[in-house]
């Protein structure tokens, strides 16, 4: 697989950490140069950044070819949306997570918006990728308990811990079926 990253690449790691035979990442491809591709650097894994163009369309072609052709793509905090060209050719094999149960709080604010719309559960999602933000199907969530004083820091760093396990059991389980990723939890 390859995958994505735009930041610090703590999920990233988490996902490097995990590999096993049910899965290997084979490259980091990121927008900018970014604590991510030093991690994945690091780790052996072969990196690219394909930096933002003012042309969108044009980025997503580059995009594409820099991820190349693997079974599948990851979206780990990867900040861009992936345009027409990308989905053209990797949709129903890119998988995203995403720090709120979906469909609620999509975008990024999730957390933010989650707690400023006073909910008490939360969690994390991981879906598929589509044309929309975060609307592609929901492959797996787990709930995260909003606490008395959280704030965004606070809430988002227990949405991670739930987000680095759920990651890695939705990968462990995928398996490529034709041009998608079946994947059975």
């Amino acid at each position: 697989m390859v995958v994505l990253v735009s930041g610090t690449g703590s999920l990233l790691q988490n996902i490097l950490d995990h590999q096993d035979d049910s899965y290997r990442v084979v490259k980091v491809v990121a927008d900018k140069e970014c604590q991510g591709i030093e991690r994945a650097a690091a780790a052996g894994i072969p990196t690219e950044v394909v930096a933002l163009a003012e042309d969108r369309e044009e980025w997503n072609h580059r995009l594409v070819t820099a991820v190349g052709s693997p079974d599948a793509v990851v979206s780990a905090g990867f900040m861009r949306i992936l345009g027409a060209a990308f989905l053209e050719r990797f949709e129903g094999r890119t998988i995203n997570t995403h720090p709120a149960l979906l469909p609620a709080f999509p975008g990024a604010h999730a957390v933010r918006d989650a707690l400023a719309y006073g909910v008490k559960v939360t969690g994390s999602t991981v879906h598929f990728v589509d044309a929309g933000v975060d609307t592609g199907r929901i492959i797996a969530q787990r709930p995260v308990m909003v606490e008395r004083g959280d704030d965004e820091a606070s809430l988002h760093e227990r949405i991670k811990v739930v987000e680095r396990k759920l990651i890695v059991e939705v990968l462990r389980a995928a398996r490529v079926d034709g041009d998608a990723l079946s994947i059975d939890l």
